[in-house]
């Protein structure tokens, strides 16, 4: 009976606790609260494109100058591949399927956010560009291989968080350079930031800023500069004897290709030693003098026994020495030789006539080792 009246109780207690909780406030969290801060907002741009076709050079071109790329998010960005933009054009998908993208995907990168290039693949109507590390996750094929329910390799269980953003032409893809794909992607993300080279080239003496900004080459620049002035090389030519008498070898840096104006920029070390142009129906330029100003001089100081002082800077200070202050060094002893204590005498000693240390010491080295 106890028992029956205890049950009793506890399901009175339970049907109160339901009626209770069933008038209670329950927030749910759902695709509208996820996505209301996501802006869907686009402009297209407006950038004149070329009408020939993509070439062989200029897809290498291409390639080199925008992977590794950094910019900004214009908006956020979902872990997805479905995201496509088309060159002066709108971008698909927009409006509240983006945001459901977004939900059902997650999110990449949000606004402001910094991103990374880091693929890019050429087809024939369309530029293909993953960001920080695209929307699949890279895997080898023998994780899908098993032997007896056992897998052969062990998964990192990494999931995919990048993007990709698909550029599509109209017919093809023209002879475009990065910046104006830059440009084309503009709605989407900002490449307005500064390279490392662009902000070493702030801190230059304005001289120089303003040849870096010309794209010209002085000789004299070290290799940062030439970057800044002129980006990655085309191709280098490396470990080529240069005829200096120290046996420096040089490399050569080639921007440009016929019928444009090729430069050769050639290094001694870290320094631009000559620069050759050579423009179309001109004769070849060549600079192999200092352009620098001074800028690049540094002061040569040599180093003598005592360190020989200047005029004005007092008498010539004494060697390094083992003597305490106030002894003096022994008479008849050549300069810079060492003098060996002399235990008898407990200080410095002259040594023999054969330039050995006394006996007594050399036996107790001796029995020391």
């Amino acid at each position: 009976m106890a028992l029956f009246q205890h049950r009793s109780a506890l399901l009175i207690g339970l049907l109160a606790l339901s009626l209770k909780t069933a008038h209670s406030q329950v927030f749910v969290v759902g695709e509208g609260t996820a996505t209301a801060d996501i802006s869907t907002d686009f402009s297209p741009t407006h950038v004149s494109l070329p009408d020939t076709v993509m070439t062989e050079r200029g897809r290498r071109e291409l390639v080199r100058n925008l992977e590794a790329e950094q910019g900004f998010a214009h908006r956020a960005l979902p872990v997805s591949a479905a995201v496509t933009l088309r060159a002066n054009g709108p971008i698909s998908p927009g409006g509240a399927d983006y945001r459901k993208l977004i939900y059902q995907k997650g999110e990449a990168a949000a606004l402001g956010d910094r991103v990374i290039i880091t693929s890019l693949e050429i087809k024939p109507d369309r530029i293909v560009l993953d960001l920080n590390g695209g929307p699949y996750a890279k895997h080898r094929f023998l994780s899908h291989v098993q032997i007896n329910d056992a897998p052969v390799t062990q998964t990192n269980g990494q999931a995919a968080t990048g993007s990709r953003i698909t550029l599509i032409f109209e017919g093809h893809v023209p002879e475009i350079s990065a910046p104006e794909v830059k440009a084309l992607l503009e709605p989407v993300i900002d490449f307005g930031v500064k390279t490392s080279e662009q902000a070493y080239a702030d801190t230059l003496p304005s001289a120089l800023k303003e040849a870096i900004a010309a794209h010209e080459v002085l000789v004299g620049m070290n290799h940062r500069m030439v970057l800044a002035a002129l980006g990655a090389p085309e191709n280098k030519v490396r470990e080529q004897p240069s005829g200096d008498a120290n046996g420096a070898r040089y490399e050569e840096w080639i921007y440009g290709h016929v019928p444009q104006t090729i430069r050769f920029v050639r290094f001694v070390g870290d320094r631009v030693t000559v620069v050759e142009i050579a423009a179309l129906g001109k004769p070849v330029e060549i600079h192999d003098k200092d352009e620098m100003g001074g800028y690049n001089s540094t002061e040569t100081r040599e180093v003598a026994m005592g360190d020989n002082p200047k005029d004005g800077e007092g008498k010539k200070s004494s060697p390094p020495t083992l003597l305490k202050p106030g002894e003096a060094a022994s008479t008849g002893s050549s300069n810079n030789k060492v003098q060996f204590p002399d235990d008898n005498k407990g200080g410095s000693s002259q040594p023999t006539s054969s330039g050995q240390p006394p006996s007594n010491n050399l036996a107790l080295a001796q029995h020391s080792l």
